[in-house]
């Protein structure tokens, strides 16, 4: 009976429910815990792929589990999520590929500068005007004749439609060209291609006598306590001008602006022998000077005499120039006095060339040696007359002549006040 029991005891499956519930709470604490730790791998995976795609999407917080909510185990789905890390660098290409452009583009631009300042160098407008005539002829091209192949007429297609670029960019830059040149030449070329206006008639074999203003006729001093700007006229010009204004016509040629040559001549010249006046606007200007251009001056050049004390530096034609010394406020100066024998022989001989005159006194001081050469020539005359008339007294008498009527001479200009040194 006791061992009866016992096997009836046994085959009960519900002798002790205590047993199975502790079992089914276990396995259920066993299949939360490993669903919870697959879903955090797998949102971390997710996350990981989200990072590497560069997604524009803004992350998105994840939804956790009902079971989750209710757990004891902290989810890690319930955790706040870290921001996308930010997007990688641009590629190394795309630098290289900026880098290309613009290194190019500062090589291209530099070549362009270079060419430019060389053709501009190297060749004057007219050349490249011929130049580009030419370019333009061949960038025509034949005109497509009917013994010519197809891809003969498609070659001279393409190669005239190609340098249409070229011949455009040449024509910009010589319409540029022109214009800044035209605009230069306003500052450094004179004003006119006649700087004076055509002689009478009348007049048209009178020399022309062209003089410098400062340390020529006049020198300014600048004193800024006493008295400020002061113009001092040189020694013997109202004599000068008076006696030389009957034989030539004068022009004063000066460098300076019109504000100061202008008040000058008017004080210096009232009785009108300076027939024409310049100033800086007829000069040109080469390498930082102001040079007279004589060929200017709607003149003969072999009737042309140019005098200053800088008269080599300051003049282009210096076949022209007869130098003297430049004034600065000596009281005994008598360089423009002692000029006048020699510029009344000329307008009275009328040379046909004065640019031989004036290259046979080069070296030479013109004064002097025009007063040695008077001597010479009246010495040889008087020797020949006597000579050929045997006559000896002719020449006591033309000696005695000659003493008196110098002697005359200086007694006029002592009491006129312009005695001319010798």
């Amino acid at each position: 009976m006791t061992v009866k029991k016992q096997s009836n005891e046994s085959s009960n499956p519900f002798k002790n429910p205590f047993e199975s519930i502790s079992e089914l709470v276990s396995f259920a604490m066993a299949f939360r815990f490993a669903r919870s730790r697959s879903l955090s791998l797998l949102a971390k995976f997710r996350i990981e792929h989200r990072t590497l795609n560069v997604s524009a999407a803004p992350p998105k917080e994840p939804l956790s589990s009902s079971d989750a909510l209710f757990s004891d185990q902290p989810s890690s789905l319930s955790s706040p999520i870290q921001p996308p890390s930010p997007p990688p660098p641009s590629s190394g290409a795309a630098r290289r590929s900026w880098g290309l452009l613009k290194y190019g583009s500062v090589a291209a631009l530099t070549a362009a500068v270079g060419t430019t300042a060389y053709v501009t160098y190297a060749y004057s407008l007219e050349e490249l005007e011929h130049k580009a005539n030419t370019l333009r002829e061949t960038a025509k091209g034949s005109r497509g004749e009917d013994d010519e192949s197809t891809l003969q007429k498609f070659n001279n297609l393409l190669y005239s439609t190609a340098m249409k670029v070229p011949v455009k960019a040449l024509d910009l830059y010589l319409d540029l060209r022109r214009a800044t040149e035209e605009h230069v030449r306003g500052f450094t070329e004179p004003s006119s291609e006649k700087l004076l206006p055509d002689l009478h008639p009348q007049e048209q074999h009178a020399f022309t006598l062209v003089l410098d203003l400062n340390e020529t006729l006049v020198y300014s001093d600048w004193k800024v306590r006493d008295r400020g700007w002061r113009t001092f006229k040189r020694p013997g010009i109202d004599a000068f001008l008076e006696h030389l204004g009957k034989l030539y016509e004068i022009v004063v040629y000066s460098d300076q602006l019109n504000m100061y040559v202008d008040p000058v001549i008017e004080r210096l010249d009232q009785k009108g022998y300076i027939r024409h006046k310049l100033s800086r606007a007829a000069t040109k200007y080469v390498n930082g000077k102001h040079y007279r251009d004589l060929s200017k001056l709607n003149r003969d050049p072999s009737r042309i005499i140019y005098i200053s004390g800088h008269a080599l530096e300051s003049c282009l034609q210096p076949e022209n120039s007869v130098p003297i010394k430049p004034w600065k406020l000596e009281n005994d100066d008598t360089a423009l006095l002692d000029l006048i024998p020699f510029l009344e022989y000329v307008a009275l001989h009328r040379p046909a060339d004065i640019r031989q005159v004036l290259a046979s006194f080069q070296g030479h001081d013109i004064p002097t040696e025009f007063i040695e050469r008077s001597k010479e020539y009246q010495r040889q005359a008087l020797h020949f007359i006597c000579i050929k008339y045997n006559k000896s007294y002719l020449y006591s008498v033309f000696r005695q002549l000659t003493i008196i009527s110098l002697i005359t001479k200086m007694q006029e200009q002592k009491q006129h006040g312009r005695f001319w040194k010798r």
